[in-house]
């Protein structure tokens, strides 16, 4: 099945932010990202993405993980593009450092938008052949870029209240886990493509 790896990982991102939920608040804050604890707590790179602040918060992250799903089914994505994504998500979290005012973070969001770069990514680089995927990826990617810059992720303050949303949102993470996706996707694919040419008969 095309895209069976990558939408593991969409599925293992929503069930673990739903059985996380309603969890006490105590364990919950062990698994919040806070930058103070960035490096003796590194985990929570990666189980931050998992809290969410509101039922609105978490239905919403829930409902993207199944259109990012989608996407990679889509889009045929493979075990690279899955591999991406992983290296993607902590290094989201570990962005958020350029904002030491970001007390703390939670929330899929800015993976979410990381999976979307990938996927992006893998699209712009498929064959000549292919020019309709590499249409679709050319207008994905000018989407992210027009919607994470209108955002103004660089702005203060670091946590915005938007119309619609009840809890505040850091526009900041959208931008880390768009740039971590991308970088991870050159990255990973170009790997597989050296990895490919060198296996190739001569």
């Amino acid at each position: 099945m095309p895209g069976r790896t990558w939408v593991l990982m969409a599925l293992g991102l929503a069930a673990c932010s739903l059985l996380v939920w309603g969890e006490p608040e105590a364990w919950q804050n062990a698994l919040v990202w806070r930058p103070e604890v960035a490096w003796a707590q590194p985990w929570r790179a990666f189980t931050s993405a998992w809290i969410h602040w509101s039922p609105q918060h978490l239905v919403a992250n829930l409902a993207g993980c199944a259109v990012v799903g989608l996407l990679g089914v889509t889009a045929r994505l493979g075990h690279a593009e899955a591999l991406a994504w992983a290296l993607a998500w902590p290094l989201t979290q570990f962005g958020l450092l350029w904002e030491p005012q970001l007390a703390r973070f939670g929330g899929l969001s800015g993976v979410l938008h990381a999976g979307v770069a990938v996927a992006a990514v893998s699209l712009l680089r498929a064959p000549r052949a292919h020019g309709r995927a590499r249409v679709i990826g050319l207008l994905i990617t000018i989407g992210l870029i027009v919607k994470v810059i209108g955002e103004q992720p660089l702005a203060e303050p670091p946590l915005r209240h938007w119309d619609g949303w009840n809890i505040a949102i850091a526009p900041l993470a959208h931008l880390t886990g768009a740039l971590s996706g991308a970088l991870m996707a050159v990255m990973c694919l170009g790997g597989a493509a050296w990895r490919a040419r060198r296996a190739a008969p001569t």
